[in-house]
């Protein structure tokens, strides 16, 4: 009889045992605003740290959207110029890999080297990072999908010739402001929701193996635990890249790199840190 029981615990222990090399789902913490904002001072802290290193993926970033922005001018899509400007800002997380990087280095004292740290960021694309970037598209492509809609609706299919056609359409008519009220309100929505799923996703993927899912119900997890501070970082960061796109984006040379080592202080303090994979059978 005894020696049955011991058979029965024995499999009962192996049924409840772990998988080789299992990884615990990342847990998040409770945290305050004000350690949010203890976060991006340090993610300010890296900027000055890393220097030049630090501000070429903003200059990078800058010369995107102004590239976007003449493009659309030179194509003769007036219209398509203000949402491309406030749906730019959506890709930032992912614009900010190699921010992260330097602050992950910074953090574990590794020289900071560009070819390094490009190598990191190149090697994203044979990773769960690569999904989360079709996520942000897939998000952008809907964002821009929206506008034309809502312009279609208010402002009509006439073709609008010279920006000053276009904000006269928008300020000084009512279907123009009907289209900013109704366009900002679901821009928001569509904001709101590309940042709960992306705001730790990135920084955690780039820094652990998991699949971009998880990652992204460990983001979403982390804003709705916390949601007055991370709305309110939310807010804060889109004002920032609102006045830093103003000056021909200009002032994302500094603000992006600002945001992006902040993210990674934000996501090292929601996140605990990670546990060690389940040993193999018989260790």
């Amino acid at each position: 009889m005894n020696a049955k029981s011991t058979k029965n615990s024995d499999a009962q222990t192996d049924v409840l045992a772990l998988p080789e090399g299992y990884r615990a789902p990342p847990k998040v913490r409770s945290f305050t605003f004000a350690e949010v904002v203890a976060a991006a001072g340090r993610g300010m802290q890296d900027f000055r740290s890393a220097g030049l290193t630090s501000a070429l993926f903003g200059i990078a970033y800058a010369i995107g959207g102004i590239i976007v922005i003449l493009t659309a001018a030179w194509s003769d899509l007036t219209w398509i110029s203000y949402p491309l400007a406030t749906g730019f800002a959506l890709i930032g997380p992912f614009a900010a890999v190699g921010l992260y990087d330097i602050s992950r280095r910074l953090e574990a004292g590794t020289p900071l080297r560009l070819s390094e740290i490009m190598g990191v960021v190149w090697a994203q694309h044979r990773r769960e990072i690569g999904w989360m970037a079709f996520v942000v598209l897939f998000v952008f492509t809907a964002w821009m999908y929206q506008v034309r809609l809502l312009l279609a609706l208010f402002i009509g299919f006439e073709p609008i010739a010279s920006y000053a056609d276009f904000f006269h359409a928008l300020f000084t008519t009512p279907n123009g402001l009907i289209f900013l009220a109704v366009g900002h309100v679901v821009g928001a929505i569509l904001a709101v929701i590309l940042f709960s799923l992306s705001v730790i996703s990135f920084p955690i993927l780039l820094d652990r193996d998991i699949d971009f899912i998880t990652a992204m119900i460990t983001s979403v997890q982390t804003v709705v635990k916390n949601p007055l501070p991370m709305l309110g970082w939310a807010f804060v960061v889109v004002m920032l890249l609102i006045a830093a796109s103003l000056p021909m984006f200009l002032g994302l040379v500094v603000v992006l790199p600002i945001l992006g080592h902040a993210t990674w202080h934000i996501y090292r303090m929601a996140i605990e840190p990670e546990e060690a994979p389940a040993p193999a059978k018989g260790n």
